[in-house]
């Protein structure tokens, strides 16, 4: 459709950069993986092993910083990091086999979901939707995204970081996922149609705790471009 067809301006296409080209990825639909290692899910008051369930952010709450800089959100006196291994699909399908679903991986980054610590208690406490706690504006950080050259490229024992100003929170490895990448996108793939340009982040390792403004994050996972970023 030209632009014409719509009464207002299309927005934007949300897009993040990729490694090795001027080009970019555009992005469909964000997915996160609520609880995925084992230790994080005992912090946060839960049993360790669970089937593995799902939560979105806007697409256009994931962004590549720049400059660094990232805006502290309002609404909040608690905002919390969480490192996580994203996947991008470069294609998709419904009930897809774990066997197959790693050759629908166009490539990895490291991302942050960044939650409104306190409006998810309070969504929890009053069995209310996470939305408002997950997917505000520039709620899903990340960095640039690197492409695979095969399905054994799929970062799946790499060591995963987080520090804020120097000092380091979450330390462990993607292989402590309780569901490992191939078994998450199977399993999203029985509940939605997944499609080219989706992305999920994966999970978090134990460690996760509030940023303040002015502090910065780094987050690094082993053989992927890292994420610097300073709130504001």
């Amino acid at each position: 459709m030209s632009e014409s067809s719509f009464v207002i301006s299309p927005p934007p296409v949300a897009a993040v950069p990729v490694v090795g080209t001027s080009a970019q990825f555009p992005l469909r639909r964000v997915f996160c993986v609520g609880r995925n290692y084992a230790a994080h899910a005992r912090e946060m008051g839960h049993s360790d092993r669970e089937p593995p369930f799902f939560f979105t952010k806007p697409a256009d709450a994931v962004l590549t910083p720049v400059a660094g800089d990232l805006p502290y959100p309002p609404a909040t006196a608690d905002l919390h990091h969480e490192v996580e291994l994203v996947v991008a699909l470069k294609s998709g399908g419904a009930d897809i086999a774990p066997e197959d679903a790693l050759s629908h991986v166009y490539g990895c980054a490291v991302g942050v979901d960044l939650t409104r610590r306190d409006l998810q208690a309070e969504a929890k406490k009053a069995a209310r939707p996470w939305d408002m706690a997950k997917g505000f504006d520039a709620s899903g950080p990340m960095g640039p995204l690197l492409p695979l050259a095969g399905v054994d490229a799929v970062p799946q024992q790499a060591r995963i970081t987080l520090s804020v100003n120097g000092e380091v929170r979450q330390d462990g490895s993607t292989a402590d996922m309780i569901w490992p990448v191939a078994d998450i996108i199977a399993a999203l793939s029985r509940l939605v149609t997944l499609a080219a340009g989706d992305v999920i982040f994966t999970g978090t390792p134990e460690g996760v705790g509030a940023v303040q403004r002015g502090e910065t994050v780094h987050a690094e996972i082993a053989g992927l471009p890292p994420l610097t970023f300073t709130l504001r």
